[in-house]
C-alpha cells in the first residue's frame, strides 16, 4: 500500500533521512520507533507530502505520490500537537474539516460520540485543555473513512478512560483491514496494538520486523523490553 524506497532528506548538514525503505501493507497496525531526531517525523511528512525528500520515491498503491496528490484523501493524520484557529469553536472546526472534503465518504462519528464532543460544541478551541484538543485531533483523524491512518503520540494528554477509548476503535479499524502507523514513546500502550514495529535511529532504518519475530529475536514479550533489549545489544 505505502512504500518508501531509499528516501532520503537533508536539512542543511542534517541528515534527517537516510536511504529509508519500508513497505507498509493493509491490515497491518507499524509501531514507528525512534529516539527523538531519528527521522520519524521527517518519514511521516514525507508519506504525507507536507515533506519533499531529496531522493528516492513514495508510492501508495502503486502510484508516485508527486504525481497523484488525491491520495491523500484517504489517510487520516493526527498530529502530536494539533493547531487550530483560536476563536473558532469545536464544532465550527468539525463543520470547517467537512465542508472542505464534501460528502464524498460516511462519516465515522465513534469518537466524536465516544469523547462526548457534542456536548462541547460550543466551546472556543482556545479554552480547551490539551487532552480536549487531542479528542479533537483524534476525531477528526477517523472521521472521513480513511483508508490508512498515521498518527503521532495519539494518547499523548489523554485520561486513562479516553486513552482506552481510543486504543479501542483503532484495534476495530485494525480489523478492517486499515493500515495504521503509530509514533509513540509510551511503548507500553502498543502492546495490544501493533503487529510490526520500525525501528529508526540517526535518519536510517535500522529495522523493520513482525511483533513475533522482534520477541523471538530478543527473548523478550513486552515491547519496551524488547526495543530496551536491542538497544543495549547495539
Amino acid at each position: 500500500m505505502i512504500i518508501t524506497s531509499n528516501v532520503s532528506k537533508k536539512f542543511r548538514k542534517l541528515k534527517a533521512l537516510d536511504n529509508v525503505s519500508v513497505t507498509c501493507n493493509k491490515g497491518e497496525c507499524i509501531a514507528l520507533i525512534g529516539p527523538n531526531a531519528s527521522g520519524k517525523t521527517t518519514l511521516i511528512k514525507t508519506i504525507l507530502g507536507m515533506v519533499v525528500q531529496d531522493s528516492g520515491f513514495i508510492t501508495f498503491n502503486g502510484n508516485n505520490i508527486l504525481h497523484h496528490w488525491q491520495y491523500r484523501e484517504q489517510i487520516g493524520y493526527m498530529p502530536q500537537t494539533g493547531r487550530y484557529p483560536d476563536n473558532m469553536s469545536i464544532g465550527q472546526v468539525l463543520n470547517m474539516m467537512k465542508d472542505i472534503r464534501g460528502d464524498k465518504v460516511t462519516l465515522d462519528e465513534d469518537l466524536v460520540n465516544a469523547f462526548e464532543l457534542k456536548t462541547l460544541m460550543n466551546k472556543r478551541m482556545r479554552t480547551l485543555s490539551g487532552g480536549t484538543r487531542q479528542k479533537v485531533s483524534a476525531s477528526l483523524a477517523f472521521l472521513f473513512s480513511p483508508v490508512v491512518l498515521i498518527l503521532d503520540e495519539p494518547t499523548a494528554g489523554l485520561d486513562p478512560v479516553a486513552s482506552e477509548i481510543l486504543k479501542e476503535k483503532i484495534i476495530m479499524e485494525k480489523k478492517k483491514g486499515k493500515l495504521i502507523l503509530i509514533t509513540s514513546h509510551i511503548l507500553s500502550e502498543l502492546d495490544d496494538l501493533v503487529t510490526q514495529v520500525i525501528y529508526m535511529q540517526d535518519g536510517q532504518l535500522r529495522f523493520h520486523k513482525s511483533i513475533e519475530e522482534l520477541r523471538s529475536d530478543t527473548g523478550e514479550v513486552k515491547l519496551n523490553k524488547a526495543i530496551a533489549h536491542f538497544m543495549r545489544k547495539n
